[in-house]
């Protein structure tokens, strides 16, 4: 039996061995007949040839198009978490202590880094920071606030009522001096039974939410340290924070007073964590060093340079984005100075200074005839400035006793647009009659100590905050003629006391529209200040990374802030969803 299928299967092998040697055979006949012998007829169709490999060609190259084209329209380029921002700013940095900020790098650390009750929001409004509501009685005098839920500090710890209350009662100690304290004046705080903030004051305020915009501190942290000592404490140098970061290290660069300081993001921020990785302020003393900084990509962005420098931003990737603030330069009338005291000089002033001469090299800032902004007046009918006129000027001197070559001292900053200011200025009174000695110094402390608080100067030039809603109290009112009140033209006048004051207290729109109204006549006729215009922010950023939105409505430089948790420096491509 297995003689027999041995036999069969060799048979089978033999079978298939025949029919491979006859396909085999076959194949290569047909290769012959159909490649071999025809290769020499593609000359004869050469031109056939070449349209069809074009034509696969471009289908090939259509198909990849359109791959490509495809994948564009569901791919986009977003900002994504990581990255460093860096600003320069434009002032020492003494104390990381938001009770003490003064110079401008101070107050962008500060906003950086602590929260408050109320914030200015998005329309450039008054609204709610920590707090989730804030409300208050008919009378204006009693105001009620609660804090936001789950609210925490960087290390953790709740934000408590507690927190508030110690810091109101820091704010309120002589020994701090702190600016927060003129709002706070005679204010009561306390906890009530349900858990809520109760703000007791002296007199009605109808703006006093306003005031609500201080920063809190830590009462966990600070409740044991001396006050007089608190600019001492660990603290001041590495704070606990609850704002949109927290610090983590500070460099000081050489010996000028440059220093550097590296913030993180605050987990805990009750807005959401920013996407930056980290936020650098570089604090210099001099422009010249920021206009450096901002040309060799040194840092993103600065907020401390005015229009007049764009022409030294060379580096082709800095735009400057402009964006009105809440504040106005005046030209502010000491009265009482021995010249600007005279009534008359003043009202010579008011007619003998060319306003749209005054203006001319102002580029894109709105002018400003008035002690508000026009977006804040609301009142019909507004009493009218008198008009330029040099004849009715230099009459008014001669009937005041002013003689020819009266020595006036104008005062002013060496930044922005005040230098050329002043010197249009100083020419215009010349050109009246005065001898004017100008005394122009970089802001800061010693303008302050030097100029601005013993009121050293006949004539001011210079920006003051007008706030976000009209509040004229603290640079009008009689009580604030003082070296740390804001009453730049030391103005004493009853009507316009109780006209701003009514203003401030009254919650009844119409009675503060007529009660400005009356200010406002004073205010024209004793000439204490001059409006010139209204003040915009500069800020030159670099374009691929995302600051403040252009939607933004800033009431002072530092509400640039008030989204800082978008802001983003990296890009990475992502899908849409189709």
């Amino acid at each position: 039996m297995g003689q027999g299928i041995k036999k069969r299967g060799q048979k089978i092998v033999k079978h298939f061995s025949r029919i491979s040697k006859k396909a085999s055979e076959e194949g290569k006949e047909h290769l012959r007949e159909n490649v071999v012998d025809r290769i020499s007829h593609i000359k004869n169709i050469k031109l056939l040839i070449l349209e069809w490999s074009l034509l696969v060609l471009a289908i090939i190259a259509l198909s990849i198009t359109q791959s490509f084209l495809y994948t564009e329209s569901y791919a986009t380029s977003a900002y994504v978490k990581g990255g460093t921002y860096s600003e320069a700013t434009i002032g020492r940095i003494n104390s990381l202590n938001p009770l003490f900020a003064n110079t401008d790098s101070e107050k962008a650390l500060s906003k950086l880094m602590f929260s408050t009750l109320s914030a200015v929001d998005y329309s450039g409004h008054i609204g709610l920071g920590l707090a989730d509501s804030i409300v208050t009685d008919d009378s204006g005098t009693i105001w009620t606030v609660r804090l936001r839920d789950n609210l925490k500090w960087s290390d953790g710890e709740p934000i408590t009522n507690e927190d508030v209350v110690f810091t109101v009662h820091l704010i309120q100690l002589p020994t701090i001096n702190s600016n927060y304290s003129t709002n706070l004046t005679n204010v009561q705080v306390s906890v009530s039974d349900d858990g809520n903030l109760i703000f007791t004051l002296p007199t009605a305020y109808a703006n006093f939410v306003s005031a609500l915009e201080f920063p809190i501190l830590p009462e966990h942290i600070l409740k044991d340290v001396n006050p007089t000592l608190l600019l001492e404490h660990t603290f001041s140098n590495s704070p606990i924070t609850s704002g949109a970061f927290t610090f983590k290290a500070s460099q000081a660069v050489g010996n000028t007073g440059e220093k550097v300081v590296y913030l993180t993001p605050n987990e805990y921020y009750y807005k959401g964590a920013p996407l930056v990785d980290s936020f650098a302020i570089h604090a210099y003393m001099e422009t010249d060093d920021i206009i450096t900084a901002i040309n060799s990509g040194n840092v993103t962005a600065t907020a401390a340079l005015s229009p007049i420098d764009a022409d030294e931003i060379t580096a082709t990737n800095i735009y400057e984005k402009q964006t009105a603030l809440n504040s106005g330069v005046f030209a502010f009338f000491n009265t009482n100075s021995p010249v600007m005291s005279n009534k008359l000089v003043r009202q010579a002033l008011q007619q003998g200074i060319d306003m749209r001469s005054l203006r001319a090299p102002l580029g894109d800032e709105e002018a400003l005839d008035y002690p508000l902004l026009p977006d804040q007046l609301e009142v019909a009918d507004l009493p009218k400035i008198p008009e330029y006129d040099p004849d009715a000027a230099r009459a008014k001197l001669v009937s005041s006793g002013i003689t020819e070559g009266q020595k006036i001292t104008l005062a002013t900053i060496n930044t922005g647009y005040f230098m050329d200011l002043a010197d249009n200025l100083r020419f215009q009174l010349e050109r009246l009659g005065f001898s004017v000695v100008l005394n122009i110094m970089p802001p800061g402390q010693e303008f302050l100590m030097t100029v601005i608080r013993p009121r050293n100067y006949d004539i001011l030039l210079y920006e003051i905050e007008l706030g976000s809603d009209p509040d004229l109290f603290a640079y009008y009112h009689s009580s604030q003629v003082s070296e740390n009140g804001l009453n730049l033209a030391n103005y004493r006048n009853t009507i316009a006391s109780d006209a701003v004051l009514a203003m401030r207290t009254t919650l009844d729109p119409n009675l503060k529209a007529t009660k400005y109204k009356t200010f406002l006549k004073a205010w024209i006729d004793d000439v204490p200040a001059i409006g010139i215009y209204r003040v915009n922010l500069s800020y030159y950023v670099n374009k691929n990374v995302r600051s403040f939105s252009e939607d933004v409505r800033l009431v002072t430089p530092v509400d640039r802030f008030v989204d800082v948790q978008y802001w983003a420096t990296e890009r990475a491509t992502k899908n849409r969803t189709p």
